[in-house]
């Protein structure tokens, strides 16, 4: 009982960063006139070159979503035997996702570190569900996660020397994330 509970309420959370994340990225842009998601990282939308709006729509939803994720970590604990997936959604969440609200891009190597965490944790959170899982979804968590690992060795790699540019490199690092979280949210539900 209490196990299902926990799924629910983590895949609900879990969802919930997923749709947070891919919402406030778009209603930031909108926020920011003149923007280029091609020349621009994400995270400009959070600094002080961008607009106000743009600043609190994307650095609350980056912190709310880091909250969000620690929350859902805690409930992971009853879903799983190891305490290898709540660790990594936890600091993936506080330092990761809340990290780069707090620290905006202009601050340097705090939101740079944050940055790599939050990227990097969202892929080694999707391999480790993958290898905690026996359900079909673990090939796709396990695809998803390195497919995230690799835009995201591609992107500190390359940067804007792609057709895509800095800002569409990064956004598959983020979207594929983003993708993952939406459908462990769900999938989790679906498991309740």
């Amino acid at each position: 009982m209490v196990r299902n509970r926990s799924r629910a309420i983590a895949g609900g959370l879990v969802l919930a960063v997923g749709v947070l994340l891919a919402l406030a990225f778009t209603t930031a842009e909108a926020f920011y006139p003149g923007y280029s998601t091609s020349t621009q990282t994400i995270s400009a939308l959070g600094s002080d070159t961008g607009t106000p709006e743009s600043r609190l729509v994307f650095n609350s939803a980056m912190v709310v979503s880091g909250l969000l994720l620690a929350v859902a970590a805690y409930f992971l604990r009853d879903v799983y035997d190891s305490w290898v997936v709540p660790a990594l959604a936890a600091v993936t969440g506080v330092v990761g996702f809340a990290g780069v609200g707090v620290f905006p891009s202009q601050t340097g190597a705090p939101h740079a570190l944050a940055a790599l965490v939050s990227f990097g944790g969202s892929g080694v959170i999707a391999l480790a569900v993958a290898r905690a899982e026996s359900a079909a979804f673990q090939y796709a968590s396990a695809v998803l996660g390195v497919a995230v690992l690799l835009t995201l060795a591609g992107f500190v790699g390359l940067g804007g020397g792609t057709p895509l540019g800095i800002g569409g490199l990064e956004r598959w690092v983020a979207y594929l994330g983003i993708l993952w979280a939406a459908s462990y949210g769900g999938f989790l539900l679906a498991r309740e």
